[in-house]
């Protein structure tokens, strides 16, 4: 993997455009089964594995094959169903081992290879996906999940297979995974046998101690696997997934499993993680009240990755992209539309901090990076609403529906799903999927417009130009009149589209997509964006790069309090105080957009001077926090602890 990305590296996408031509070379197989005889001992923090691979070869002549597995894991011999030998070299950089054949695999041919391999995974190891633990074994609970690459992978997340573990753990062990599952005693030894037949992604297991909490609710019962202080959470997420659950089988249909086991992992482990039947959480995204957005995307991956998948990562959307939709489907039907839409627009400005690929290119972009996401999952269900929009609720409603339903157990691309969206809309949608999925960018509608009086009442007449010459989107226009407001239906197609709207009440306005359904730019949208691309870079620590980003969002409004408030914390996270402060009183004489950013502005203001032997000054910004009555993330209760007790300053690792 590339240890030090930027986000300007990554958009270059020469080493990203590479790498897939390489993937894209290797030779075409197809995983049928895994069959695995695994031993883990959690006291030494190690396991080891044999683990048997049948699969189809998909190309004439393959001479040598590469699978995926973990560094930390050391292959001490592969062989075939005869036991002979294959020669094996790894490949530490892409963490592969590279198989060379004496003789050319028979297309179609099913063969069968065995790999011994055995290592030791603490969750400190060098992760394939850089940054996040997705494997380790504790003395007290461990994790192996799939894109550990704990076992010999084939092209990961998109090569469905069928799985047969056998796991040995020392007495007093749980294994789970996907699938069935049966157990027997030796000794001091279990050894647990879990069968999954279908094609999907089985293989993730954990192994516990300890009874599950076991939550019924909406008719589903939830197996939870929360160790302390998380434990008291567990009764909490069992209900909310009963809710989604029950809710998603409405919208998306049966799902492949109803009642689901969810475990927990560590810090540094993904937020959440979702393989047949079950889900991985770590505890920040636990938290301390039941994370809905989290849980709806997770529970909705049991159809939109378990259920049907991408044939290749360029059509990753379909997973990611669908998954995040799903956040949005259970705000609109827990908190209701206008919930839905203010969520909906932040993930429009995710999508646009990557605005110069195509989503059909994703595959150049790094396993669980931010611009993979923004792509995938923002852009991703940013489309999806679009799509809503043009074909509208009932045949939308039944192309998610019939789409899990014609695919399942399957793989899918975009144009299979097109395919059913046009069935269920009775609509030819080439152009949307061709400027949304195949095309980058985004319009930004200028409006003309001359209002005239007629017999009847009033004409306006106008066009909407954009700069994209191939566009074309059905956008609507919204006229503001003295009476009754008008609607229309403009199809814009190129540069300049001309529309008429009669009117009885004289216009006083007119306003395209007044609703904010279509993915466009806009002053104020570039400011968002360019703030959205400063945090993603200082999610990665890179702080020169994100106060670039926010000095942009400057540049177009001054007023911009989350901008200041974001240069601001650089500065605090830097020792800068003076400059911190400054920028702290930039954000409260901006535009306090949004709300939190006073409350959190003055608490801040109060650190520093806590921080600088000030405490009086320090006590009256705390008290001016707590008149906002503003409690965004617990404000209310961090000013209060800090009128108690002064802040004092973190010290960094290394001090």
């Amino acid at each position: 993997m590339y240890r030090n990305r930027t986000l300007a590296a990554v958009l270059t996408l020469a080493v990203g455009a590479s790498a897939a031509w390489a993937q894209d070379r290797r030779s075409r197989i197809d995983v049928e089964l895994y069959t695995i005889d695994a031993e883990v001992s959690p006291a030494s923090q190690s396991l080891t594995a044999k683990a048997s691979v049948r699969f189809v070869p998909l190309d004439d002549n393959i001479t040598t094959a590469a699978f995926e597995l973990n560094n930390a894991l050391n292959v001490s011999r592969v062989v075939d169903d005869k036991g002979k030998q294959i020669p094996a070299s790894r490949n530490q950089q892409d963490f592969t081992v590279r198989l060379s054949f004496e003789q050319p695999l028979v297309k179609g041919q099913a063969v069968t290879l065995t790999f011994f391999y055995d290592g030791k995974l603490s969750g400190q190891e060098d992760s394939p996906v850089y940054g996040i633990k997705f494997a380790a074994i504790h003395p007290e609970f461990t994790y192996l999940m799939y894109p550990a690459r704990w076992f010999p992978v084939s092209g990961y997340t998109t090569d469905r297979f069928a799985a047969d573990l056998r796991v040995t753990v020392p007495a007093g062990y749980t294994v789970l995974g996907s699938g069935n599952d049966s157990k027997e005693t030796a000794g001091d030894k279990t050894r647990y046998q879990i069968k999954f037949e279908r094609p999907s992604f089985p293989g993730s297991i954990a192994i516990v101690k300890g009874q599950a909490a076991r939550v019924a609710s909406e008719g589903v019962t939830t197996s939870l696997y929360f160790r302390a202080p998380e434990a008291d959470m567990a009764q909490l997420y069992g209900e909310q997934i009963g809710k989604t659950m029950s809710y998603f089988t409405g919208v998306f249909g049966l799902p492949p499993y109803a009642n689901l086991t969810v475990v927990e992992t560590e810090e540094g482990a993904p937020n959440g993680f979702a393989a047949p039947g079950m889900i991985f959480l770590a505890p920040r995204g636990i938290g301390k009240q039941a994370n809905v957005k989290l849980l709806a995307n997770q529970v909705s991956r049991q159809w939109f990755e378990d259920l049907v998948s991408p044939t290749t990562r360029n059509h990753l959307w379909l997973t990611n992209g669908l998954a995040a939709y799903a956040e949005l489907l259970w705000s609109e039907h827990d908190k209701g539309p206008a919930a839905m839409e203010a969520q909906l627009r932040d993930v429009m400005v995710e999508s646009l901090t990557v605005d110069t690929v195509p989503i059909v290119q994703s595959s150049r972009l790094e396993d669980y990076s931010p611009e993979l996401w923004a792509l995938t999952a923002g852009k991703g269900a940013t489309v999806a609403g679009m799509l809503r929009y043009v074909i509208g609720d009932e045949s939308f409603f039944k192309t998610l529906k019939a789409y899990t339903q014609q695919y399942a157990w399957k793989s899918a691309n975009t144009d299979d799903f097109k395919k059913v969206a046009e069935t269920a809309s009775g609509q030819d949608l080439g152009y949307f999927f061709i400027q949304w999925i195949e095309s980058s960018g985004a319009p930004e509608f200028k409006l003309e417009y001359t209002i005239l009086r007629t017999a009847k009442g009033f004409r306006v007449m106008g066009k909407i130009a954009q700069d994209l010459d191939t566009f074309r989107m059905p956008v609507d226009l919204k006229i503001e009149t003295e009476g009754n407001p008008e609607e229309k239906r403009v199809e814009v197609v190129g540069t300049s589209s001309e529309f008429s709207v009669d009117t009885f009440g004289k216009p006083k306005s007119v306003v395209i997509d007044p609703n904010n359904r279509v993915l466009r730019y806009s002053n104020q949208v570039r400011v968002a964006v360019a703030i959205r691309r400063g945090e993603q870079y200082a999610e990665l620590s890179e702080f020169g790069e994100a106060l670039k980003q926010y000095q942009k969002a400057l540049e177009t409004s001054r007023t911009s309090s989350l901008a200041h408030y974001r240069i601001a914390e650089v500065h605090f996270l830097q020792n800068n105080y003076q400059q911190a402060a400054n920028e702290f009183r930039e954000v409260l004489a901006g535009d306090l957009d949004p709300k939190w950013t006073e409350v959190w502005g003055r608490i801040n203001l109060g650190k520093i001077f806590d921080i600088t032997g000030q405490r009086e000054r320090a006590v009256n910004e705390y008290n001016l926090a707590i008149r906002t009555k503003d409690d965004t993330q617990g404000a209310q209760e961090e000013a209060g602890k800090y009128l108690k007790t002064a802040y004092e300053r973190q010290k960094r690792a290394e001090q």
